[in-house]
């Protein structure tokens, strides 16, 4: 399992137009398992995104997808700052595949 957790600084007024974006884009990406969009609770132009792969892999390849390939520039043209706050090793969770350890 791969997961990320990135922070998106969007240009002021912009965040509404930045999440149809990704909406739009992330339909049917193979080994996908989730892909959250959320509004900052207190920052009116901040986005965090919150992915879970089956693996790395399919994350790199999904960069390459025409559906993604095509939004990227109109992405990049309305943030102001891009945070890669962390890469995780999803374990369990609630609403997905995965399931929770056995040893806890």
């Amino acid at each position: 399992m791969y997961g990320l957790i990135v922070k998106l600084k969007i240009t002021p007024g912009r965040r509404d137009d930045v999440i149809r974006l990704l909406q739009g884009s992330t339909m049917g990406m193979p080994g996908c398992i989730s892909y959250v969009v959320a509004k900052d609770s207190s920052d009116e132009n901040l986005i965090w995104v919150t992915e879970i792969w089956d693996t790395l892999a399919n994350h790199d390849a999904s960069l390459s997808l025409p559906s993604v390939r095509n939004v990227i520039p109109q992405i990049k043209a309305l943030v102001a700052a891009f945070d890669k706050v962390a890469v995780t090793i999803p374990v369990a969770g609630i609403g997905s595949v995965l399931h929770p350890p056995t040893d806890v």
